[in-house]
């Protein structure tokens, strides 16, 4: 049983978009062309974003953010996130020249907002809210710290995209909102892929800036209002006309890929429920979109290793929280640390197979391997 695939999708839409391809190949546009333009503004549309623009990856979505908002040009800029969240999250901070302050989480695997204050000190420049395995943070809380305490919000959306809180979707609570459409997402291409939203003007024009070496860009068309000369220091981040095009079509179906992955996350709730496992809960005022189904067990590791001799093998997001790994263990000190229940979801968190295509009979056959399992353990 796979955890995740794309293939029986492609299948069913695979003249489409090869068709589709050929015709954007033939057009004589790769970049900034109409299909690109199509994409950002149906994307607006469909989230009820004022602004936007579709970047190279969901990683320099967050990278362009942070230097939209000018964070990270003093080395001692702190950004205040959580630990149990994928890597891009902390490399883009670095990437930035800012550094993480790492929050614990609650038994909801998502940003404990009581505790996020008392990280707050004169370095502090933003939060990033980390919308993680399909449900949003709250919002409320948040947005209401930041006001407070002066601060920028960054929303990063890449395994929520659609999801809301308080009947408004993620990526319109702060300053700027991070998408990634990485193939395993809600909105998957078949490449990398990121999209930036915001409800200002002046963050949106710099952001687009910032997209392309920091050559101005007309509104219209996305034509270039000068010639090859940067206003700022900027980068290549663009998403080619090939991938907007697989993007263009597949949009035309996410409102049908959210609904087939919560009719599947509420029948795995459903078989699950009189076990031992902590099932994920949606939340009061929520909609949770289960770009995954994630799961807790004490003796993960021993469940995980009799399903792989049943050849079931089982992802864990995220095995190692960031503070753990080398590579960011400069961004902050071990006396600061204060994450008991990241370190506890971290030993004992896996995810289920989880995608659109997953037949409910494949996940019937499953959740009885699974219960057998955790009962006997």
């Amino acid at each position: 049983m796979k955890t995740w695939s794309y293939l029986e999708e492609y299948r069913d839409y695979r003249n489409k978009i090869l068709n589709s391809i050929d015709k954007t190949i033939k057009s004589g546009e790769l970049f900034f062309g109409k299909q690109l333009d199509r994409f950002e503004k149906n994307f607006l549309k469909i989230n009820k974003f004022k602004y936007g623009i579709a970047v190279g990856s969901g990683t320099d979505a967050l990278i362009i953010a942070l230097k939209t908002l000018n964070i990270g040009n003093n080395h001692n800029d702190e950004i205040i996130t959580v630990s149990n969240t994928a890597i891009p999250t902390v490399s883009a901070i670095q990437s930035a020249g800012a550094k993480a302050v790492f929050v614990d989480i609650g038994n909801d695997f998502l940003i404990n907002t009581d505790k996020i204050e008392k990280y707050i000190n004169k370095n502090t420049k933003a939060i990033i809210a980390v919308h993680l395995y399909g449900q949003a943070c709250d919002m409320n809380k948040i947005c209401n710290i930041a006001k407070k305490n002066n601060l920028k919000i960054i929303e990063d959306c890449a395994q929520a995209q659609g999801a809301k809180f308080n009947g408004k979707y993620v990526g319109s609570f702060g300053d700027l909102g991070c998408f990634s459409f990485y193939p395993t997402k809600i909105l998957g291409g078949y490449g990398d892929g990121g999209f930036i939203s915001t409800n200002s003007i002046k963050l949106f024009q710099k952001a687009r800036r910032l997209r392309f070496y920091g050559i101005e860009q007309l509104v219209k068309k996305n034509r270039f209002a000068k010639k090859y000369y940067a206003n700022e220091h900027g980068m290549n981040s663009r998403l080619d006309e090939i991938h907007a095009t697989i993007l263009n079509l597949k949009l035309l179906h996410v409102k049908n890929y959210i609904s087939k992955r919560k009719k599947i996350a509420k029948l795995y709730s459903k078989e699950l429920s009189n076990t031992s496992l902590k099932l994920p809960k949606e939340k009061k005022n929520c909609e949770h979109v289960f770009h995954l189904y994630t799961v807790y067990h004490p003796k993960r590791d021993l469940i995980i290793k009799k399903l792989k001799k049943k050849n079931i093998k089982i992802k864990i997001y995220y095995p190692y929280p960031i503070h753990r790994m080398k590579a960011y263990s400069n961004m902050t000190t071990k006396k600061k640390l204060d994450l008991p229940i990241t370190e506890k979801m971290a030993k004992g968190i896996f995810s289920l197979p989880l995608y659109p295509k997953l037949k409910y009979r494949e996940v019937h056959k499953f959740t009885k391997i699974l219960k057998n399992i955790v009962r006997k353990i």
